[in-house]
């Protein structure tokens, strides 16, 4: 079931409520996207499918065109996530990573379309952040569209200060009430493939935070950890348990999909000889995928019970928030 903003604000309280994080994943390509809902389904389990200005570009999606990329996307996602065998799935489908000119085309087209909302906020200012936050919920205001917004502070600059909650969050939320929903203040992590176990992260400033943009808003707001990729285990639920309701991943995706195919190839070189009776089923995209897939769906589900995400999926449905879904009119 795709969810609309106003059932992911729901879904973000129940994940605070409940202590568990929602699994973000930055899905590559429409194989990794079925994968992330398989992964989900299996363990009964809400999930978040991101997509970033690379992805909307990329060949799978847009080939260039970010907005034919925007609308390739979702499509893909409304109709796997309405399918009967996926139905059963909470799932937000949310912007990340959208930077330079083209983001307020993009975002303002994502409007009323997508889940939920966030900008890269990295190359901006303080004042251009906010401003920022604030066009999106002007133009949501006068269209008429409920919006989840995530706001993002310096994420890869170590941990930001409560000051800095107040002076991003505190003011956006001021100046349009009741559109934000999560607060990516920095805690210690960074984006990529951490190999130092991120000796700075903080689970201290993840409550503080939580507890701090919460107050500020006079509603629950849940924490986004990005740079998740190389967080040890036991640092991941204590995010959790601090107020972390979204745990972004990426980079630790990629590399388990990048490696996987290339054992798939290691181990069929031969069967790509045209000559070899298995050349045609071994070429096919879809041998490659299914080799993929094999090895990094349960990677994924992992990944979500290590964030006690696993059983919430029925639970979030039937707790009376979220309508039941429905089939495909």
């Amino acid at each position: 079931m795709l969810l609309d903003p106003q059932q992911t604000r729901a879904l973000i309280v129940h994940a605070l409520e409940h202590r568990y994080a929602v699994l973000a994943v930055n899905a590559d390509s429409p194989a990794a996207v079925v994968d992330v809902l398989e992964a989900a389904s299996a363990c009964d389990a809400p999930v978040i499918i991101e997509t970033s200005l690379w992805q909307l570009k990329g060949r799978s999606y847009g080939a260039g065109d970010a907005l034919l990329g925007l609308s390739l996307y979702r499509a893909q996602v409304a109709a796997l996530a309405g399918h009967p065998r996926l139905r059963g799935v909470p799932v937000v489908l949310h912007t990340d990573h959208i930077k330079g000119p083209e983001t307020f085309a993009i975002l303002e087209a994502a409007l009323g379309a997508y889940s939920s909302l966030s900008l890269d906020s990295s190359d901006m200012t303080p004042a251009q952040n906010i401003a920022a936050i604030g066009r999106l919920c002007a133009s949501a205001q006068a269209r008429g569209e409920p919006l989840a917004l995530e706001m993002e502070a310096g994420v890869d600059a170590g941990v930001s200060s409560l000051a800095d909650c107040d002076a991003l969050f505190g003011v956006a939320e001021r100046n349009h009430p009741g559109y934000l929903a999560l607060w990516a203040p920095g805690v210690g992590t960074r984006h990529g493939l951490g190999s130092d176990g991120y000796p700075s992260f903080s689970d201290r400033a993840v409550a503080a935070h939580q507890q701090r943009a919460s107050e500020l808003a006079g509603r629950p707001i849940g924490i986004a950890l990005h740079g998740s990729s190389g967080l040890p285990g036991e640092s991941l639920r204590a995010a959790v348990q601090a107020g972390a309701a979204k745990v972004n991943w990426s980079s630790e995706s990629l590399l388990l999909r990048s490696e996987a195919a290339q054992r798939f190839f290691a181990t069929h070189g031969a069967e790509l000889d045209r000559h070899h009776k298995d050349w045609k089923s071994t070429a096919m995209d879809n041998g490659l995928q299914t080799f993929v897939s094999g090895e990094y769906i349960p990677r994924v589900i992992e990944r979500i019970k290590l964030l006690g995400g696993a059983g919430h999926g029925t639970a979030f449905l039937r707790d009376g928030r979220v309508p039941a879904p429905r089939g495909p009119r």
